[in-house]
């Protein structure tokens, strides 16, 4: 099964770009930058990654992003990733970025989107990695800055499929951005929102009827309600499940409780992604292993969470009938 997972082809829907990025480049950024880190040695940072919730996450999250400054950091930051990626046997991403992360810091848009869309477009021509950007508003921040951001966006539209929302979830539900979503759509943008993962059941239900996305990030407290397990499994709106992230965040004491394989079982377009694998332990292969050993995953399990994921992303026909067609002959070759 590890040889069979490690070989899979596979698409991640939920990786955070900024979550990607490794201790050691960081170091190696802030000291091209000039920049002082409060933590002496790479080792004393990944001490601090003993996480009591989401919050006490984000709070070194955003400082490991202060390292970020020109555009040649965001491109190697990137483009780390995506050598993981290709090694994995990621075939398409569809990553997430942050600008208000950056923008608040005087940071300019072009900065940020430009050296990140210049490594994914290497990739793809380095190694026929497709991607897309989603590019996420801050829920901890007001819906007029989410606007401001959207507004930012505008004249690098045809390099961004999505708009999401991350960050903060407690306190801070998906009405709060009803506004700036119907903007989007309007703008003929996708959506997604983070939604379940900290925060209740009925996120999923706003997220669902009043952003209109297309995949709920997370999802796994969808569990609380029957209705919504109906409805999910009806509408087979993807959940986009972060196994190792749920562990290290407190969502899940222990990986033998996670409720994917029940997600799996009743029929919801489930799927596996690394969410922000520099802070959690592992890439996309690494969530696949850890789950198949903690939850009795089969083959099938394996392959159809392999197949959601074809399913949910965001491709045209073609690419996608390419994707299940790889996907299909790894399969009978093992």
């Amino acid at each position: 099964m590890q040889e069979f997972i490690q070989g899979l082809p596979k698409v991640e829907l939920h990786i955070h770009i900024e979550g990607s990025l490794e201790p050691e480049l960081m170091f190696r950024i802030a000291e091209r930058n000039k920049i002082s880190l409060p933590y002496a040695s790479v080792d004393e940072l990944r001490q601090a990654y003993d996480f009591s919730n989401l919050q006490s996450f984000l709070d070194i999250y955003y400082q490991g992003a202060s390292v970020l400054l020109y555009e040649q950091d965001f491109y190697d930051m990137t483009w780390a990733y995506l050598e993981k990626a290709h090694a994995q046997n990621v075939r398409h991403t569809e990553i997430f970025f942050d600008p208000q992360t950056h923008t608040d810091r005087g940071i300019e848009f072009e900065i940020v989107i430009s050296g990140i869309h210049r490594a994914l477009t290497d990739a793809q021509q380095t190694f026929g990695l497709s991607s897309s950007l989603i590019m996420c508003f801050l829920r901890h921040l007001s819906e007029a800055a989410a606007q401001q951001t959207l507004d930012q966006a505008r004249p690098y539209k045809e390099k961004i499929i999505a708009v999401g929302l991350d960050s903060s979830e407690q306190g801070n539900p998906p009405e709060k951005f009803k506004n700036v979503f119907e903007t989007a759509h309007k703008e003929d943008y996708l959506a997604v929102a983070h939604a379940g993962e900290e925060g209740p059941a009925d996120y999923i239900y706003q997220a669902i009827e009043l952003l209109q996305v297309k995949r709920i990030d997370h999802g796994v407290r969808c569990m609380e309600d029957e209705a919504l397990v109906r409805l999910l499994r009806e509408s087979q709106i993807p959940l986009t499940v972060c196994p190792l992230s749920n562990i290290k965040l407190r969502v899940f004491d222990d990986l033998t409780q996670h409720n994917l394989k029940q997600l799996l079982d009743y029929g919801l377009c489930v799927t596996i992604n690394s969410d922000d694998p520099a802070y959690f332990g592992g890439y996309i292969s690494e969530n696949y292993l850890a789950c198949e050993q903690a939850l009795s995953l089969t083959k099938e399990d394996i392959v159809m969470l392999a197949k959601n994921a074809i399913k949910a992303a965001f491709l045209p026909d073609a690419r996608r009938e390419a994707l299940y067609l790889e996907l299909d002959q790894y399969v009978q070759s093992c």
